[in-house]
């Protein structure tokens, strides 16, 4: 009986040191920071593709001087590369004298998101972390502000990266923001931006944020916390609607982020709850997604010339998640659908994950489809002009139906590029619910007259037909011309 105790308390023992080294094995030694990447979906991108890390993608990164000599900026722009997170790391800087160039602590913050490497790290009340940047093969081009709107905006030359975040802001619109939005709308490019650090609901969102083409990104609500991300508050994270009524920010993400020291090699901060570093983190998600479809020809309308913007914007926001007290427009009972997003949250927080998803379920034609896709068209200036996406919801109960869709404002060529009213698109997005007879109940619709961009996210029936319709909105005037859209869609 002794024997047999001793030999159970051995194999006790034995199987107690496996389970030890399993768990070991399975979990890293040290978390991985910062964390906002793993709430946005990076980290889980790169768990299901691990080639995702940034590779060939030419990611542009705007930044306002820290300081100026009255109007003058005095070219302390850069982030610090001397900080061992930024080891290898391909950059190109883009300034008027690069002789007087100094460095920036806040692009150096954010320029460790998109792309810091270090391993071993340690901040007091953290421990030890892996700092992993969402994209550290990508290759980083850094503009100082003023050089990339001389040489690019009003220049209208094409400034040559896949995606460009700009963490600045203004408070009104100037020749340069619609400039901005001019080059989103004449090469395709996503343009990134931080909507404000508002101090309470009256601040009116920054541009180029504000701009009708520029993806604008607001912070969650951190309460201090690294891990812990909520709905935003107008003390921290600026809310529209902008002066002219358009639905800002476009979509949300978390900003307290734990980022590279300016001028201490070793060093990492938390930055707190600032829009500054909520966009790089959407940029972050946005470079995965280029790549992806950069690597798969089905995919590449995603990022072609014409529709990139669009198509990715849409992505995004479709795929977004709805966080606590979502809801169209200003508070009330029901959603107005003339407000196509919330104020606070825009279509929600990004969802990296959920939209490498809805990339991957391809591009679609209209007709007859999957119930997740998207599509890109062109539509006619005609009331009758009306395009279709039907499919069917999956069997499970309470699944949502989101769907987003996107067209540029049209803006002149040249200097102060005002907006070309006479060929802006006014459209209008509806869900219809098709019954087993056949016949059509219209349970929602956006149709906004002032923004353009619609949105709907509604919970629909288990095994039941829907359709998306497509048609320019029957309160505004027609374009003069031709208007191309992006439309993506998601049940989930």
């Amino acid at each position: 009986m002794e024997r047999s105790f001793a030999s159970f308390g051995i194999f006790l023992k034995n199987y107690l040191f496996a389970i030890l080294l399993f768990v070991i094995s399975a979990c890293p030694l040290f978390a991985v920071e910062p964390f906002a990447l793993d709430i946005a979906g990076v980290y889980k991108i790169g768990q299901l593709d691990p080639n995702l890390t940034g590779k060939g993608v030419d990611i542009g990164l705007v930044c306002r001087s820290d300081t100026y000599t009255g109007q003058t900026p005095r070219n302390d722009y850069r982030p610090d590369i001397s900080h061992n997170c930024f080891k290898g790391l391909k950059i190109k800087f883009h300034d008027y004298d690069p002789s007087t160039a100094g460095v920036s602590a806040h692009s150096t913050a954010i320029a460790s998101i998109l792309t810091g490497m270090y391993s071993d790290a340690n901040l007091p009340g953290v421990g030890n972390f892996d700092y992993e940047g969402a994209c550290p093969d990508a290759k980083l081009d850094v503009y100082e502000f003023r050089q990339f709107l001389s040489e690019y905006v009003f220049a209208g030359n094409w400034p040559g990266a896949d995606l460009y975040t700009m963490s600045l802001g203004w408070a009104v619109e100037d020749w340069w923001s619609r400039g901005i939005d001019r080059m989103v709308e004449q090469f395709g490019l996503l343009v990134i931006a931080s909507i404000g650090n508002g101090t309470d609901a009256r601040d009116l969102p920054l541009y180029p944020a504000a701009g009708a083409n520029v993806l604008a990104v607001g912070v969650a609500d951190s309460n201090g916390s690294l891990k812990d991300f909520n709905s935003p508050i107008p003390s921290r994270s600026t809310a529209g609607p902008t002066l002219d009524g358009r639905c800002k920010p476009d979509i949300i993400a978390p900003g307290n982020c734990l980022v590279a020291v300016a001028g201490k090699k070793n060093d990492f901060a938390a930055t707190g709850d600032y829009s500054s570093f909520a966009a790089p983190v959407v940029a972050s998600v946005t470079a995965l997604l280029i790549q992806k479809a950069n690597t798969q020809p089905e995919l590449s309308l995603a990022v072609s010339p014409v529709f990139s913007n669009c198509v990715l914007k849409s992505i995004l926001m479709t795929s977004a998640q709805k966080l606590p007290g979502w809801h169209k427009g200003f508070d009330s009972a029901n959603d107005d659908s003339e407000y196509p997003l919330d104020l606070r949250q825009g279509a929600g927080m990004v969802d990296g994950l959920s939209a490498y998803n809805l990339l991957l379920a391809g591009m679609q034609m209209d007709g007859n489809v999957p119930p997740a896709g998207w599509s890109i068209d062109i539509i006619e200036p005609n009331y009758a002009a009306e395009r279709v996406y039907q499919f069917k919801t999956p069997k499970t109960e309470n699944q949502a139906v989101a769907a987003t869709l996107i067209w540029n404002r049209p803006y002149g060529r040249d200097y102060p590029f005002e907006p070309l009213w006479q060929n802006l698109a006014d459209f209008q997005l509806e869900l219809w619910r098709i019954d087993e007879q056949g016949s059509q109940t219209l349970v929602d619709v956006s149709d906004s007259p002032v923004d353009n961009v619609e949105h709907i996210y509604f919970i629909a029936k288990p095994n039941t037909e829907y359709r998306f319709v497509i048609s320019h909105s029957l309160n505004s005037e027609l374009p003069q011309i031709f208007t191309p859209y992006a439309i993506s869609w998601q049940t989930k």
